[in-house]
């Protein structure tokens, strides 16, 4: 028998990793393998990026709807809103109508202006207006961007003033960033609605260029790794959602489907190891 931890918990799909199939399909796959959630991303994270066509046709839109329906899987969070130096909130309206008919919760957002006080007036100003729409805001820290640690995500979200307003961890930018367990453990949970989990070496490129070629392609299934998975998943609330974000080249070669499943097994079996070590200490 499980543990009941184990049970209660949800799990999402990001859209990273299977970032080659369909909206649909990524749906249809996250509810075979028995995800709760999915990720899915509705705008381009780089210049070289496609555009999705989510985002503006409206067959898409509907057929996701209606998958999203039939299986029961929810739209956790929908990607990626940078907030830069000449940030204007109202040019995504579009992306927030989209995230609120596919019933997404939240918004990954990207600090990429480094004049502090800006970004947060414009983070907070973009929290006001996604909360009409039902989506929380929440900004991932990424040592490559203006907000590179978990201090100063925290700091944005608790002077942005937003109830909406959340931070967003992802193991690789932890370990890879000046964060700490006791941070973690520190952080109100009301600040935290779901935690994207991959692993990585312990020996990697620190350069800006290193971090974000692993990032992007180089991520290992959880477990595989250097990164302490089990004492972060200890540190984080017993019931937030553990998303599984692993791109990775040759990862890619194998079907999405299992791709999908090798890395929900994985996370699960970090959860049993944290569970046993919990009711042992």
């Amino acid at each position: 028998m499980m543990p009941h931890d184990l049970v209660q918990r949800e799990y999402s799909l990001s859209f990273l990793t299977i970032a080659d199939v369909s909206p649909v399909e990524a749906v249809k796959i996250a509810a075979e393998c028995g995800y709760a959630k999915v990720g899915l991303r509705l705008l381009p994270a780089a210049p070289n990026e496609s555009e999705y066509p989510i985002l503006t046709d409206a067959k898409v839109i509907e057929e996701t709807r209606a998958v999203l329906k039939d299986t029961g899987v929810e739209v956790a969070d929908v990607e990626i809103i940078r907030i830069t130096p000449d940030f204007n909130g109202q040019k995504y309206l579009n992306f927030l109508d989209v995230a609120q008919k596919i019933g997404a919760k939240h918004i990954l957002i990207a600090g990429n202006d480094t004049e502090q006080n800006r970004l947060i007036e414009n983070y907070a100003a973009f929290c006001e207006l996604s909360k009409t729409y039902g989506l929380s805001c929440d900004i991932e820290f990424m040592p490559w961007t203006a907000v590179k640690n978990l201090t100063q995500a925290q700091t944005i979200v608790e002077q942005a003033g937003q109830p909406n307003a959340a931070v967003l961890i992802d193991s690789l930018h932890f370990d890879r960033s000046d964060s700490t367990l006791d941070q973690v453990k520190a952080l109100p949970a009301s600040r935290m609605n779901y935690v994207q989990l991959c692993d990585g070496f312990a020996d990697y490129d620190p350069s800006d260029e290193g971090l974000i070629k692993i990032a992007r392609n180089n991520r290992l299934v959880p477990g595989q790794g250097n990164i302490d998975l089990v004492a972060l998943i200890a540190a984080l609330p017993k019931n937030i959602t553990l998303a599984a974000e692993v791109p990775n080249l040759e990862l890619a070669k194998l079907p999405a489907l299992e791709r999908a499943r090798i890395n929900l097994q994985a996370i699960k079996a970090l959860v049993a190891l944290a569970n046993a070590e919990a009711v042992a200490g």
